[in-house]
């Protein structure tokens, strides 16, 4: 009989674990019922936050820099480093965790700290960055972003344009040739789990703008705002796949930068080394927070079972919450999932408890999948 190895290649239960105690708990379960066990770790992201912890827990170096939040405060973000190519991850400058509970900005927040922090990558050496982006507490369309990296946006008085989506409005001119120079000569790949175009009913800030606080009368100001800006960037670019990315920043990486888009799971199991470790494995557990529809569109566990199925190996997965059918997991390669809340219905006690619950659920894996 083949000698098992098992590879936990899994997400973070967001509020609960993060991808790197998901992994250490999974472990500890499995090796309670078959000690000795080999296990291969390699937490995944899929371009969201989580994203630069990922790629340090596969050996990428943590950076970090002084940069803009949100709301124009300085924060501190990380990026992640190897050799010439970093991770950054928008979030870690312009998300949603800077923002003080219960206050958004939808109209002024400013994606600038997140060229800052490219800008940061740029100047630690990198020629490849992978820009992961979701998170995000903006919806500016990535001005913020391209001014902190040289561009300049003028109103009709030739003033500055004010910092946020909304002001944008107002623009009159954009003027590029000022772009860090060093941005030619990367390769820049925007790396996000949504295909949304930057305006209309499936943009930005229709379908993601309520979540940074946006009223619907924010939304309008924000949609029209928006296409003002791509008819003057350049007409026709507002419906690629991947504008509306991140409230709309990964627009600015497309247009302005020479991004090209990948479903941010794919870019990051290449980043991560997930091939090689594939091919060691016999078994493999993915998993994440909530399995729901959304988990198939681009989500980490979707792209894991997909990569593994590819290679005919089998596919087990751990969640707090589980919304699929078993044909449905089936479909998306997934022969079984183990869901904390069959062990704790409760859903406050099932994240408090999310540690030991993944302990017991790895346990029956083990049991299931692993014993004679």
């Amino acid at each position: 009989m083949e000698t098992a190895r098992v590879l936990v290649a899994a997400d973070k239960f967001k509020g609960s674990l993060t991808a790197v105690q998901v992994a250490e708990r999974v472990t500890a379960g499995l090796r309670r019922v078959v000690p000795g066990l080999a296990v291969e770790t390699l937490p995944v992201a899929d371009g969201g936050d989580g994203t630069v912890a990922a790629a340090v827990a596969a050996g990428f170096e943590r950076r970090e820099a002084r940069v803009t939040g949100p709301l124009g405060d300085p924060v501190t973000a990380a990026y992640a480093l190897r050799g010439d190519t970093a991770v950054v991850e928008m979030a870690e400058a312009s998300g949603l965790q800077h923002l003080p509970d219960g206050v958004f900005a939808p109209l002024t927040a400013t994606t600038y700290g997140s060229g800052e922090l490219l800008k940061a990558a740029l100047e630690a050496g990198a020629t490849t960055i992978v820009f992961g982006v979701g998170g995000s507490a903006t919806t500016d369309g990535g001005a913020g972003m391209l001014a902190a990296l040289g561009a300049r946006f003028l109103d009709a008085d030739g003033k500055p344009v004010a910092p946020g989506g909304g002001p944008l409005a107002t623009l009159a001119e954009a003027d590029l040739s000022g772009l860090d120079p060093r941005l030619k000569d990367i390769d820049l790949v925007l790396a996000s789990d949504v295909d949304n175009p930057l305006t209309g009913p499936k943009g930005a800030p229709e379908v993601y703008g309520r979540q940074k606080g946006a009223s619907e009368e924010d939304i309008a100001v924000l949609d029209a705002a928006l296409t003002h800006y791509a008819s003057i960037l350049g007409p026709d670019t507002a419906a690629l796949p991947g504008a509306g990315a991140a409230g709309g920043i990964g627009y600015g990486a497309l247009v302005a930068l020479g991004a090209r888009f990948r479903p941010g799971i794919e870019v990051m199991l290449d980043v991560l080394g997930f091939a090689p470790a594939l091919a060691r494995a016999t078994l493999v557990i993915t998993g994440e927070g909530s399995l729901d529809e959304q988990t198939l569109h681009g989500k980490a566990p979707a792209g894991v079972a997909a990569a593994a199925r590819a290679a005919g190996i089998e596919v087990v997965a751990v969640c707090g919450r589980l919304a699929l059918s078993p044909e449905a997991l089936e479909q998306a390669g997934i022969r079984r999932a183990y869901a904390l809340a069959e062990r704790e219905p409760d859903p406050a006690v099932s994240m408090a408890q999310a540690g030991p619950l993944l302990e017991q659920a790895a346990e029956s894996i083990a049991r299931d999948f692993l014993t004679g």
